[in-house]
């Protein structure tokens, strides 16, 4: 399914159906809004699914590994084969962080290699679409991918949406492996918040020492202006999305750009976890407004961009916990506080079950 035509299947989500789980929040045994996010994300699944009662049995987690050639530039402490390496320990199930959550949790994990250098064909990890063998170019030089595989890399995240939703899973997860993508992330977030010049937005990602972090924010602006994503007017969204994951983007962005529009169009909850997915969100929400109607903020990067981007989505990550490990681990642990949230709308009492007079909440303040 191409790019154009799930973007005509992505309609806002149901304030009819969140209008109603509200309304039913306030009538459960509490003081109305004492459960705070917990509230919120229960109203936010059925404006999704359009119930009032809902249960995510079913979840799946997509881990995206792909190299990037902006590592050449120094961008990264850690040495590049660790891509290779980590992608082998999560098919082996070797007690990697995010296998091991996603064992604990009850989360199906699903592997696929869009570009990791020297990586050997492996039953557990999907190679189907091995976009560019050795990852993508060198940002700081050339473009990262060509516009065909740009979208090829899209349309395949689209298909694995599809693909969710015709398995049944419930709830969709992003996570991702790839030395150096905090650069990649980054460079798209600057460009698609018009903000080129703000090397604040540029962390350390996996660890650098002072000089090889000024290197890396000089890399990354000088880069935008290189290929003159500083100046996008933004006239044509997907057109200009396009642009960008083409000349900085990762392939793992690209692809994950696409699961959330395809979540987005076939109603489907999708989590985001740290800073290389919420820039795939970013742009998911920019070339489909509505998209953002279906993600959820797992937990808050310590990658400053990552701030940037939710503040613009204007999501709430439900968790604070100096995490910055990568590979999704927070969407997994999200999806057990929503099945907590769910509890509580399914479970709790009402003041009406129990015949309890709650007349006088209605004047209320909270």
């Amino acid at each position: 399914m191409s790019i154009e035509e799930i973007l005509k299947l992505i309609t806002p989500s149901d304030s009819e159906a969140a209008a109603k789980a509200r309304e039913y929040q306030h009538g459960l045994l509490k003081p109305i809004g004492s459960l705070g996010e917990l509230e919120e994300l229960s109203i936010k699944i059925s404006s999704i699914t359009g119930k009032l009662h809902n249960n995510l049995t079913r979840k799946v987690h997509l881990l995206f590994g792909a190299d990037n050639g902006i590592y050449d530039e120094g961008v990264s402490g850690t040495p590049q084969y660790f891509t290779k390496f980590l992608m082998n320990l999560y098919s082996d199930r070797k007690g990697c962080g995010i296998d091991t959550i996603c064992k604990i949790i009850g989360v199906d994990l699903k592997l696929y290699d869009l570009g990791v250098k020297d990586l050997d064909a492996r039953p557990e990890i999907d190679s189907s679409h091995k976009f560019m063998k050795d990852g993508t170019g060198n940002f700081a030089k050339e473009r990262a991918m060509s516009p065909a595989i740009t979208r090829q890399a899209v349309e395949f995240g689209i298909k694995l949406a599809k693909e969710c939703k015709d398995n049944n899973y419930d709830i969709v997860g992003t996570g991702e492996v790839g030395m150096g993508n905090t650069a990649t992330a980054a460079a798209c977030i600057m460009a698609v918040l018009g903000r080129c010049g703000d090397e604040n937005l540029i962390g350390r990602g996996g660890g650098l020492t002072d000089e090889a972090f000024n290197k890396k924010q000089k890399i990354i602006k000088d880069a935008l202006v290189f290929h003159k994503l500083n100046n996008l007017d933004f006239k044509d969204n997907l057109k200009d999305c396009l642009e960008i994951l083409s000349c900085v983007g990762g392939l793992d962005i690209a692809a994950m750009t696409g699961v959330f529009l395809g979540a987005a169009a076939f109603k489907i909850p999708v989590v985001i976890d740290g800073v290389i997915s919420i820039a795939a969100a970013l742009l998911a929400a920019k070339i489909s407004e509505h998209a953002k109607d279906y993600m959820i903020a797992s937990h808050c990067s310590a990658e400053p961009a990552y701030v940037a981007a939710a503040e613009e989505l204007k999501l709430t990550p439900m968790l604070n916990l100096g995490m910055r490990l990568g590979e999704g681990t927070g969407c997994p642990l999200a999806m057990q506080i929503v099945d907590d949230a769910l509890a509580i709308m399914n479970n709790m009492g009402t003041f009406e079950s129990v015949m309890l007079e709650s007349e006088y909440r209605k004047i209320l303040k909270f």
